[in-house]
């Protein structure tokens, strides 16, 4: 078989391993899309308004845990779980600079403090309004969480 040959194949073979790749992630997007009370959700590590840091995700309540899973990620499992009385949302803030582009268009950022490294969230104001509620409704005899 002629070099040609075997360097034709090599490529069709990245090409449909690109293709199932990029389809699984779409797959794995839309099952947790469907999960009732998923929504947008970019977190960054760091503090401060800075494009660096943001990634983007999707978040999914579970009982008394938000669970975020990374966009562009094969793993079924979130890579950051939030407990309810173990979190607390300071402030809310738009967008400056470089955050405009790093986070989705008409999200608000919001600093948190939490036993993840996570410090700021970025997502809609509808969502924020969600997380929120979510916040102050625990169950009786929980500690309630402080919003300000």
């Amino acid at each position: 078989m002629p070099l040609w040959l075997w360097a034709v194949d090599l490529v069709l073979a990245a090409i449909a391993f690109t293709v199932v790749l990029l389809a699984v992630l779409v797959l794995r997007r839309r099952y947790l899309a469907r999960t009732l009370g998923a929504f947008d959700l970019s977190v960054n590590k760091r503090d401060g308004a800075s494009a660096q840091g943001w990634t983007l995700g999707l978040a999914v309540y579970r009982g008394s845990t938000l669970e975020w899973y990374r966009t562009f990620s094969l793993r079924l499992r979130p890579a950051y779980r939030f407990s309810r009385d173990a979190m607390a949302v300071d402030g809310r803030r738009d967008p400056v600079g470089g955050e405009v582009h790093a986070v989705h268009d008409g999200h608000v950022v919001v600093t948190t403090r939490n036993p993840t490294p996570v410090q700021q969230l970025a997502l809609t104001p509808a969502a924020l309004t969600g997380l929120l509620a979510w916040l102050e409704a625990s169950p009786p005899g929980q500690r309630v969480s402080t919003v300000l």
